[in-house]
């Protein structure tokens, strides 16, 4: 065996023997780096003839492609040999059960919305929708709200920048902004029928949103829902608050088995003003009377804003709370737990 086949033999074993990638590169450099055998080699030939130089250089680039050979089989076995380790770590058993993802589902005062807008559209209300943040004339002036009457103070207002001097912006107390301006658009449409002395069609909506007072306990919350209707024509009575009303609780709760109380109170928007409590006669809460809305008919300075004759135009009026609906047909007796985001409580109603 001459000198450069044992200089192969020599290199072969060498990088066989590395472990590592590291290894293998520290390997190399002593055959094939700046300072290699294989260089060194090179070097030496400066003092051999040409003729020399000639069969020399030739043998020595055999043994060099044989070097580097054997170097990238080495790097392609230790690759190979990461990889197989890398697989096995991450092996995937496809006999094993898939891991599912949880299917989501709507909150449960999200069902309720969709519940009461499903009960009264089959009445023929329509739904309308209007801005939260709110002037402070559809909020309260509109809504027969004096500056200095005491109900502003009672609800609370969370006031926001912005607004002409005088007259705020706010997060909005309640929906009943919207009732106005659903209105208002509404005889804009029939401003001729009216003109021309001829009847309007009915103003029958619901408005179901977000809300916002200072408030925070077991029953109250700074953001909650409110649901109001409104029902405005020339023959619209008490009497058919009280059939719309009474139909709409025994169809949400299932049960021909309640009965309603409406109880004499005051709102500055409706005139006369009661509250609406129920009672079941059967379950758990048999026998209690729950307040679950407010109503009235509508004050004839409201229709007057709405831009209605309200000696011609009469209806009535009413506010409920979905949360409170929601704690009472699902057995709730917390609000804050509906917005605590915790999956396992909200995942029951899925």
């Amino acid at each position: 065996m001459n000198e450069l086949d044992s200089l192969v033999e020599s290199a072969t074993q060498l990088f066989a023997q590395s472990a590592t990638p590291a290894d293998l590169e520290n390997a190399k450099a002593q055959f094939l780096g700046k300072s290699g055998r294989v260089t060194e080699l090179m070097k030496g030939m400066a003092q051999l003839s040409v003729e020399e130089k000639k069969s020399r250089g030739a043998a020595i680039n055999v043994a060099k492609q044989a070097i580097e050979a054997a170097l990238t089989a080495r790097r392609q076995a230790l690759a190979d040999a990461e990889l197989q380790v890398q697989l096995k770590a991450e092996a995937l058993d496809v006999s094993l059960p898939g891991r599912q993802r949880g299917q989501g589902g709507l909150h449960p005062v999200s069902l309720t919305l969709e519940r009461i807008q499903g009960i009264f559209g089959s009445m023929g209300f329509d739904v309308a929708e209007g801005p939260e943040i709110e002037t402070d004339w559809f909020n309260f002036t509109a809504l027969n709200t004096p500056e200095d009457h005491p109900a502003r103070s009672m609800h609370d207002t969370f006031y926001v920048e912005g607004g002409a001097p005088g007259a705020p912006n706010l997060l909005r107390t309640h929906t009943s902004p919207v009732q106005v301006r659903h209105a208002v658009q509404h005889v804009k449409k029939h401003r001729a029928l009216l003109d021309a002395g001829q009847p309007m069609p009915e103003i029958r909506v619901i408005v179901p949103g977000r809300t916002y007072r200072v408030d925070s306990d077991a029953t109250h919350s700074p953001m909650f829902h409110q649901c109001e209707g409104l029902w405005i024509g020339e023959n619209v009575s008490f009497k058919d608050l009280k059939v719309i009303f009474t139909a709409f609780c025994r169809t949400f709760f299932e049960s021909d088995d309640l009965v309603l109380r409406f109880r004499p109170s005051f709102f500055p928007f409706t005139e006369p003003s009661a509250e609406i409590d129920i009672q079941f006669q059967s379950g758990p809460l048999a026998g209690r009377w729950l307040e679950v809305a407010g109503s009235g008919q509508v004050h004839p300075n409201v229709v007057r804003n709405m831009g209605l004759d309200p000696e011609k135009y009469i209806g009535f009026a009413f506010g409920m709370g979905p949360d409170r609906l929601t704690m009472l047909r699902y057995g709730v007796n917390d609000l804050r737990l509906f917005f605590d985001g915790d999956i396992r409580f909200l995942s029951q109603f899925q």
